[in-house]
């Protein structure tokens, strides 16, 4: 007679068997494909017929010796870091004044989320537009205060700047819906005995609503590294990481390493791919400490 835990077991995996088979089949085999590829000397031909040799770690010392890796590396860290940091201030400045529930909150809570829900493609092309020099709405607004036009996706000084814009426009919602919902859980009858003892709106901010906003502060954040790490459809929209190169980060390498030329270098376009994998998987695990600390004290 099969005992009674066992037989509770089944529905259990019966459950997960679903998921394990989505994980397995979208995440685990492209990782392992990805780290295969990094490791071996493919050319279209291998690619399809298989037989490429193993390099060992000779792509990931390709892509680190290139003069272009510390440059695009830069790019990369200048583009996520803005898009954070603007993002998340942003987002929290729009749900603390959300939270104050005012006439039409809700819906102009729903038209900011706008950006959001567009495909991006269609965001993209849209800010290709109100950049472009000749034509664009940015250019005309400032013709019309005396400003000369400013050459936002064509100049090596601007074209960073302008598709960290755009990145910051399209997630400003989601810190906003996050940390909304963050601030919806902190009690008010905190902020009631902190207005009874005089404090200000400033002091209430610092001391009770950033402290209680932190884990979920945290998982915004990371959740928008893993995301702008690896943003590659605004950029090449926009501008294609051009011009020479002044906007393209390691997601536009990677790919122009793999598919874009008439030679494709899989093995140094997949390291890439993993290198990116590994600044996520760091900062993950950073996330993990931090949050260890925090239940610790």
């Amino acid at each position: 007679m099969t005992p009674p835990t066992r037989t509770r077991r089944w529905p259990a995996w019966a459950f997960l068997a679903p998921v394990t088979g989505y994980l397995v089949a979208f995440y685990a085999y492209p990782l392992y494909r990805n780290v295969e590829l990094s490791l071996r000397e493919y050319t279209v031909r291998s690619f399809v017929q298989g037989g490429a040799p193993f390099a060992g770690l000779d792509n990931y010392r390709t892509v680190l010796s290139d003069p272009t890796f510390w440059p695009t590396l830069a790019h990369t860290l200048v583009f996520t870091g803005g898009s954070l940091a603007f993002q998340f201030t942003f987002g929290m400045a729009l749900a603390l004044f959300f939270h104050q529930h005012f006439p039409l909150s809700r819906t102009l809570r729903a038209l900011i989320l706008v950006p959001w829900l567009l495909p991006l493609i269609v965001s993209a092309s849209t800010w290709s537009w109100l950049l472009n020099s000749d034509s664009g709405l940015v250019n005309a607004a400032l013709g019309v205060v005396g400003i000369e036009p400013v050459h936002w996706l064509t100049s090596p000084g601007w074209s960073l700047a302008s598709v960290t814009i755009a990145n910051i426009w399209i997630g400003i919602p989601f810190n906003l819906v996050v940390l909304y919902s963050g601030l919806q859980a902190i009690p008010a009858e905190v902020y009631e005995a902190s207005a009874l003892d005089g404090a200000t709106g400033w002091q209430r901010f610092w001391s009770i609503t950033l402290p209680l906003l932190r884990p979920v502060s945290a998982i915004t954040l990371l959740l928008g590294l893993i995301y702008t790490l690896k943003v590659f459809d605004i950029i090449w929209i926009m501008t294609k990481g051009g011009p020479t190169g002044s906007s393209a980060t390691l997601a536009i390498w990677s790919y122009r390493l793999s598919f874009g030329n008439l030679l494709p270098e899989f093995g140094p376009g997949a390291a890439i791919g993993n290198l990116l994998i590994v600044m996520a998987l760091v900062a993950g695990l950073l996330y993990i400490r931090l949050e260890r600390r925090q239940h610790l004290r």
